[in-house]
Parts: C-alpha cells; structure tokens; sequence
C-alpha cells in the first residue's frame, strides 16, 4: 500500500481517538459526577481543561513540528495523549481529573496541529486531497456516530474509567503505523518558538474562560470576577502586540489579510462555540433532566451523529466542483437551524422533541467539516501547512472552551432568575438557593439538594429547578444557533474561490 494512504490511516485513527474521547466524556459526565462527588463547575472543566491546553499550545506545537519533523511530534502526540488517558483513569478526584485532562490536552494539540499537514504533504491540491479530508471527515463522522455508544455502553457495564483506558491500545497502533509507514518532513524556513506569545495568549484565554465559569458563584460585579476579566484583556492585548513585533509569530497577523483564511477560521469557530459546545449542556439534559442511561443518551444521539457520518464523504467529492463558501454558508445555516428547531424544550416533551433539530444539525456538521479542514490547509504555501493546522485547530478550541463558558454562564444565569421569579416570597428565592438548584438539577445531584430543604419546599422547588434548567438550556441553544448563523453569513462574505489553491499537482 502507498506511503499517503498509510499517512491517511494513522492520522485518522488518531483523530479518531482523539474526538472519540470527546464524545465518549460527554455521556459518561453524571456517572463521574457521583463517582468522583464533582459540582456543576467541575464537570465544566472536564471539558475546558482539554480545550483549553489544547488551544493554547496547538500553535506552538505546529511551529515545533514544523521545525523538528512532524512525524517525530506527531509520534510525541500519541504517547503524551495515551498516558495522559490512563491518568484520567485512575483519577481520585475531579481536581486529578481535570489536571490529566489538561496534560491530554497538551498531547491532542501536538496530534491536531500535524493530523492535516501530515495529509496534506502526502496528497496534492484538488480532486485527491478532497477525497482525502471526505475520508478524514467520515473518520471524525465515524467518532461521533460511536463515541455516545461506547460511551454509554463502557459507562453502564464497566464504568467510566474504561472511556480513557480505550485510549491506551488505539494510542499504540497508531503510534506503530506512524513509526513504520510515515515520512518525515520539516519546514526549511522554520525558526524559533514564540515563548512570549504562548504565554500572553494561554494565559489570557485561561483568566477569560474561569471569569466566565466562576461569574455566576462570584458575582459578575465582584473585584475577582471584573480583575479576571481585565487581566484577560490586557494579556490578549499584549499577545496580539507580541504577534506584531517579534520576527516568527505564533500567530502571524498577516494571514488574516486574504480572507479565505479569515473566513475558515470564523467558520470553524462558529460551529464549535455554538453546536459543539452545546452537546454538554444536551447532554445533562437527556441524562439528568429525562432521566436516561449513560447508554440510552448514546443512542439517542445517533441520528445527528449517523446523518453526520454519511453526510461528510459527499461534501468530500464536491469540494472539487461546489464553491467552498457555499458549501459552508449552508452547513452552518443547517446547524443553526437545527438548534433552532432543538430550542424549545417542553416539560412534557420526550427526547424526541430534538430530533428534527439533530437531523438538520447532523448534516450541516457532516458538510462543513471536510470544508473546513481542506480550505485550512490550502490557503497557505504547502510548507505553512503545520501552522495553517495549527491556528485551524486553535479557532476550534478556543470555541469549544470560550462556548462552554460562555452558555452555562447564560444557562445558569437564566435558570436562577427563572427559580427567583417562581419561587419569589419564599426562602427558595433567597440567597444563593437559586443558583444552586439549577446547578444541582444540572449535574444530577437535585435529589440530595431537596433533601437539605424542609420537607414542604421540596416539591415547589423540585418544580422550580426543572422549570429554570428548560429556561437555560431553551436560550443558550436558541444564541447558539444565532452564532452559526452569523458564522454562515460571515463565510459566504470572506471565503473566495480564487484564494484556495484548487490546481492539480503535474507530473
């Protein structure tokens, strides 16, 4: 078999792992939230520890490939990834967790930043790099389609730590294959690190997303909550001052100039912040609001995840033939429209009220994802690839991070005024109350919330939590459908066809 398809193997397997993980956490959340006694917050940060340290360092990690040799980092990757997994494994507590998950996070950046340069020196532009990223698109298709499954299925039989130690075997084979098969390659221009930049931008983004986390509990008014918030601005202001003076920026400035490569990247952006970010908040809707099983939540995410999958491999073949700013413009229109139709949850509803919205949403991530990873990569000269990856996965991350944030600051703060204004008169309304049974009806624990009340406040506050957690989740899924429509329109204005290298390469 050729060097490229071996290439296109190890990279999707590694993609798999990676964004198996993902979606495998999410329906295992409630389960490590009684194992582990984790709050509302914690269970946040099981997802934004990962995003975060991988937002941060995927930039770097690409200029690091790009000058030590992808398939070196590439191979650091997979080990970093794999043993940071069977950390989580082990985990005694949510704060182990949450710091394994960020030493994951550290892995995947490597993995992310080399995955579609590593393709992309292997296939040239054109018909055959767009079968390649249809391919890498069914692969991320593939792991969403299974991830809720074998979630549900390892949580409810074996326990949750088996959604990390999976990780352990399918680490190892890819890391044979990417030793055996893959070529090395480099950057002959590449320099040095931007240090200084890494730590202005990680840092910054850090503050921005625990102001966001912490606002509600702290008060958005307070000195800590309006310092964090400074201290993040100041910090992505000097990043992007550090950006425009140093010699070899992390984030070259300039690129942003050709507008395809703007677009890509809000695109991206958009669809993580908006429809990725919200699977959290779907989730602890399906299992602690309905009340499903770790393996039944799965199931029920099948339809946005199966369309997904058989969607991804047709917008392969059309990359060559439909202009990528529509191609896009219509998958983040389906996935707005698909929150929209998701966003009006009922008391009385069953878990099929979301499936018009999963369907629609299902192939407007299905369409988008191939663009988005072909369009990256070839809007750049081949040998910025690494870094062109790089800045892709960031967008990425940080809309997953900045997302999840973001919506349950707006779902816990909606659910509160919710139980406020339905429980005004009584000591329910009172204080911090509020917060706290939107937080507990949240991650699962609503039960042992109303067994500290007296015993006739139970059932109005059981009535209004439930009623404040459908408040929440109905508003943060309605802005984030309004997001990916303005990531829509803001493709369809900036990406151009004529910036997209589209050339066959001879000989």
């Amino acid at each position: 078999m050729q060097r490229k398809w071996w290439t296109l193997i190890a990279v999707s397997v590694a993609t798999f792992m990676l964004l198996l993980d993902i979606t495998v956490v999410n329906v295992a959340l409630p389960s490590i939230r009684r194992d582990l006694g984790a709050s509302f917050t914690d269970l946040q940060w099981v997802f934004d520890a990962y995003a975060l340290s991988l937002a941060a360092l995927v930039l770097t990690a690409g200029s690091l490939a790009d000058r030590l040799g992808r398939r070196r980092a590439f191979a650091a990757g997979l080990v970093i990834f794999s043993g940071a997994s069977l950390l989580c494994a082990l985990a005694p507590n949510p704060v182990f967790l949450n710091v394994s998950r960020a030493v994951q996070g550290v892995g995947g950046a490597v993995m992310f930043a080399v995955s579609l340069a590593l393709v992309a020196q292997e296939f040239p532009p054109g018909r055959e790099r767009g079968s390649a990223m249809g391919v890498y698109g069914a692969t991320i298709g593939i792991a969403v389609a299974v991830g809720p499954l074998i979630g549900g299925a390892l949580t409810d039989s074996l326990g949750w730590e088996w959604i990390f130690y999976l990780n352990v075997p399918i680490g190892a084979a890819a890391l044979l294959v990417t030793y055996l098969k893959l070529a090395e390659s480099r950057d002959p221009n590449a320099t040095r690190i931007d240090w200084a930049g890494v730590v202005a931008f990680s840092t910054g983004l850090f503050l921005l997303v625990l102001a966001l986390v912490r606002g509600n509990a702290e008060g958005w008014g307070s000195g800590l909550i309006v310092g964090l918030f400074a201290g993040a601005a100041v910090l992505l202001a000097v990043f992007v001052l550090i950006e425009r003076r140093v010699p070899e920026p992390m984030l070259p400035l300039g690129l942003f100039r050709r507008q395809a490569f703007t677009g890509v990247q809000l695109a991206a952006f958009a669809v993580s912040s908006s429809l990725f970010a919200l699977f959290l908040y779907l989730t602890l809707y399906l299992q602690n609001y309905l009340g499903l099983s770790p393996f039944a939540a799965g199931v029920r995410y099948l339809p946005i995840t199966v369309l997904s999958f058989f969607v991804a491999p047709v917008a392969g073949v059309l990359l060559s033939r439909v202009p990528a700013r529509l191609m896009l413009c219509v998958g983040l229109v389906a996935v707005g429209a698909g929150m929209l139709l998701m966003g009006d949850v009922q008391p009385e509803d069953s878990w099929t009220g979301l499936l018009v919205g999963f369907l629609v949403g299902g192939a407007g991530v299905g369409l988008i994802n191939p663009v988005i990873a072909d369009v990256a990569v070839s809007v750049v000269p081949k040998e910025r690839s690494g870094m062109a990856a790089g800045i892709n996965d960031t967008f990425r991350q940080v809309g997953i991070a900045v997302g999840i944030a973001v919506w349950g600051a707006i779902f816990v703060g909606r659910g509160t005024h919710k139980v406020r204004e339905l429980a005004a008169g009584t000591p329910i309304a009172e204080g911090a109350r509020p917060r706290e049974l939107i937080e507990a009806a949240s991650s699962g624990s609503l039960p042992q919330a109303l067994a500290a009340l007296p015993e006739p406040a139970r059932a109005a506050a059981a009535t209004a939590a439930r009623a404040g957690f459908l408040d929440g989740l109905n508003l943060v899924l309605l802005l984030g459908g309004v997001v990916s429509l303005v990531g829509a329109a803001l493709a369809l204005w900036l990406v151009r066809e004529d910036q997209i290298d589209r050339q066959e390469i001879q000989g």
